[in-house]
């Protein structure tokens, strides 16, 4: 089921958000349905930096739970820092880690400082057909392992359930042993963790490609019947304000 055809879920999201899309990957329209690629939401700031991120599509109960997520955290973040903008991006990424932590038992340690920027100059950047070099792949938060406190059997249960979900991922400590798995969702915590609150420019291609597993592409959609209406013996429409 689409998550935003979803009333509530909608209501929601208009009351907070101001919504729009773009293109970012390849599918097809084949009889007016979308065919391959992927999506992924994001939560920005007004200004464009990424608070939070609902990677693949998702069930509306499950969209409407991050978005209340993202909007109690960034409210809260607000209050504790005083609205101090170096302070707020460090706790919006505390808490993703804590998140993190609360879902899948794996900690990573919250990176509440930007490294410089890479170097976008170098021959080896791919770059769009407008010369802008797209988004690199951004280095996670360090995984610490998983919490022992919660080595209970609903925590081994979790990671059982996590092993199974599509797209997971295995996780390894600082020595190489595999200590869990990380599906979909809980890798863009452990991204988030690092990199929440950096321009939306500089997340997408890490999500599409890199936890997503897409190609980001600049080609237009294909359509396979673009003009339907003439096969079909019809005619078109104009019409004007």
């Amino acid at each position: 089921m689409n998550a935003l055809a979803n009333p509530e879920v909608g209501k929601y999201l208009n009351e907070h958000f101001v919504c729009a899309f773009q293109k970012v990957g390849t599918f097809r329209i084949v009889n007016g349905q979308k065919q391959g690629g992927n999506v992924a939401a994001y939560f920005c700031a007004p200004d464009g930096r990424v608070l939070h991120v609902v990677a693949g599509p998702v069930d509306a109960n499950t969209m409407l739970r991050e978005a209340k997520w993202v909007v109690g955290a960034a409210e809260k973040a607000i209050a504790e820092t005083k609205k101090n903008g170096g302070s707020f991006k460090g706790r919006m990424r505390q808490y993703h880690a804590e998140k993190l932590k609360q879902e899948s038992g794996i900690a990573v340690e919250a990176v509440t400082f930007d490294p410089q920027p890479s170097d976008d100059s170098s021959a080896l950047t791919y770059r769009d057909p407008s010369g802008r070099p797209l988004a690199p792949v951004l280095p996670p938060a360090p995984l610490e392992g998983p919490d022992v406190t919660l080595a209970s059997r609903e925590f081994a249960l979790r990671q059982a359930n996590e092993a199974n979900a599509a797209g997971a991922t295995p996780v390894l400590d600082k020595a190489g042993r595999r200590c869990g798995v990380l599906g979909t969702q809980s890798r863009v915590h452990v991204l988030l963790a690092a990199h929440a609150l950096q321009p939306i420019d500089k997340l997408y291609g890490t999500v599409f490609e890199g936890i997503l597993g897409e190609k980001v592409s600049t080609a237009p959609v294909e359509i396979t019947t673009p003009f339907s209406w003439r096969q079909e013996g019809k005619r078109g429409q104009l019409l004007r304000n």
